[in-house]
């Protein structure tokens, strides 16, 4: 697993501690940082992931709202909601192709919630990049 994917992946965990137990973000990071070795870059990456997902929070749950129709956001699970949350934030902040973001997020999904949660990821990431692409026109 690259450094990238790795940094996700604890971005992704330091959201669901927060999301989950209330703590703030940074030191959910320290928390999830702590558990196992890694590099001052995967850290720091996954560091300004999941600050830039966790202050954006508000406007994501909308954009996630507005796209999971018949889906409450209390409905969605949080490990779910948490991978949706990281990646539109690392998509609103175009730095990583789309298709890149996308398919982590899926991995993810598949890794930690499960086949049917990777499909609806994949269905509300998309319809995301639609939407935004139709709007910049």
């Amino acid at each position: 697993m690259g450094k990238r994917s790795t940094s996700r992946r604890l971005a992704m965990q330091a959201l669901y501690q927060s999301d989950l137990s209330g703590v703030g973000i940074e030191t959910a990071i320290k928390n999830i940082s702590e558990s196992e070795k890694f590099i001052a870059e995967t850290i720091a990456f996954a560091s300004q992931l999941a600050t830039s997902a966790w202050e954006a929070k508000g406007t994501i749950d909308k954009i996630i709202s507005k796209l999971a129709i018949d889906w409450p956001l209390d409905r969605i699970g949080k490990v779910d909601r948490n991978i949706l949350r990281l990646a539109i934030q690392e998509l609103r902040l175009k730095e990583t192709p789309v298709s890149v973001v996308i398919n982590e997020a899926v991995e993810m999904a598949k890794k930690y919630s499960g086949e049917e949660a990777a499909k609806f990821i994949n269905g509300i990431l998309g319809t995301y990049v639609r939407e935004r692409e139709k709007a910049a026109g």
